[in-house]
């Protein structure tokens, strides 16, 4: 009996190792991975005749040891195979454009990735990319501004009415690429492109500081927000070399409120009258846009034609709130004696309420960037007249 079971059970097993799945199966064979073919190049401009390029596709999946590479820098759609191997190394002998291949097998799939690489002559001389750097003469508070590297500029917003209680002017930013040098006396520059956000790569070309925003050699980049911006140049010359430049602009900002009234509290003891005035405050350490501080002014008299004798001298106050409406900061605690804050006349109280940058990061102690209130408050019966409340975004 034992005699016939062994070839029966041996039969089972032959038959079994013929058919897909049958006993046995292998997860981590790699024909259920995705197969993709993947190479970046060791350099990707300013390619001159006789370098020696490499081409690496360790980034092509699966990356178990299972595929083979065969690669083609000159003929796609032929069969002529240059190199094989994971990575290889290629030099071109003639000027032009090159639609080079990488095909990936795991011996029954395939996968190809097709780039151009562009090969210039090999006396070529690369331009120089330069953006003019400038700065507003003045701040708002006509302050001279001593700047030699980055742009810095400031919207004022002088006449801001009590209709309008939120930051929303914008400016337009000239820029301008006239000093950037074409190489060589026999050559010129032929393209300038203004990449205005390093961080996004919106041509999808694995390269997020070379897209072309805009074009020019001196462009005007409208309806900028208060924030600080790295913005990039790219120039190519007439021989296809190019070269880029980056500069840091920084818009900042301050809105004026004159002579408006605020209303008593009326209401026995409750919540004091509030004005509202907000402001987009932007603090995104991953694309460099950080505001320094945002500062709060607010004077107004010491007694007006409102005033109500025996409850002392005018109080007003600011607080400011996040996005969420949670308090962050006032000035109800700075005392009579201490208003002084600024240029105060002898009249006058003034008080200032600036918030740091910490403040504005994510923390547990901390209340975020984003949309914040500016209010101005008065627990007092009486109508006060606010002489001047002025917000300023500093970014630099």
């Amino acid at each position: 009996m034992g005699s016939m079971l062994k070839p029966l059970l041996l039969s089972t097993l032959m038959l079994c190792s013929a058919l897909s799945g049958c006993i046995f199966e292998d997860d981590g064979s790699s024909s259920n991975e995705d197969l993709l073919a993947v190479f970046s190049v060791s350099k990707t401009t300013n390619i001159r005749v006789g370098d020696t390029i490499t081409f690496d596709g360790s980034s092509s999946t699966p990356s178990d040891g299972s595929l083979t590479y065969r690669w083609n820098f000159d003929s796609i759609g032929s069969n002529d195979i240059d190199a094989t191997g994971r990575t290889a190394t290629w030099s071109f002998t003639e000027a032009g454009t090159y639609e080079v291949s990488l095909e990936i097998s795991d011996g029954t799939r395939t996968s190809e990735q097709i780039r151009s690489v562009t090969v210039v002559e090999a006396g070529a001389v690369e331009p120089i990319a330069n953006i003019v750097q400038y700065s507003d003469d003045e701040d708002c508070e006509d302050d001279s501004i001593d700047e030699n590297q980055d742009i810095v500029l400031w919207i004022c917003a002088r006449e801001k009415t009590n209709t309008d209680r939120s930051v929303s002017e914008t400016m337009t930013v000239s820029l301008d690429a006239s000093t950037s040098e074409s190489g060589d006396s026999s050559q010129y520059i032929t393209e300038w492109f203004w990449d205005l956000d390093l961080n996004e790569d919106k041509d999808n070309d694995g390269d997020s500081e070379n897209d072309d925003d805009l074009s020019g050699e001196t462009v005007e980049w409208k309806n900028v927000q208060p924030g600080e911006y790295e913005v990039g140049l790219t120039v190519t010359n007439n021989v296809g070399m190019t070269d880029t430049a980056t500069i840091d602009v920084f818009v900042n900002y301050a809105g004026y409120w004159l002579d408006f009234e605020i209303a008593g509290n009326t209401s026995n003891g409750g919540n004091a009258v509030e004005i509202d005035f907000d402001a987009l405050v932007i603090y995104d350490k991953d694309s460099g846009n950080t505001i320094r501080k945002v500062v709060a002014e607010l004077e107004y008299p010491k007694e007006d034609d409102d005033w109500v004798v025996g409850e002392g001298r005018n109080k007003l106050d600011i607080y400011a709130y996040n996005e969420e409406d949670e308090e962050a900061s006032n000035t109800s605690s700075t005392n009579t004696d201490s208003r002084d804050d600024g240029d105060c006349d002898s009249d006058q109280d003034c008080v200032h309420l600036p918030i740091s940058s910490y403040m504005f990061t994510d923390g547990e102690t901390t209340y975020g960037d984003g949309e914040w209130t500016l209010s101005v408050h008065n627990g007092q019966g009486n109508d006060i007249k606010i002489d001047q409340f002025v917000i300023r975004l500093y970014y630099k």
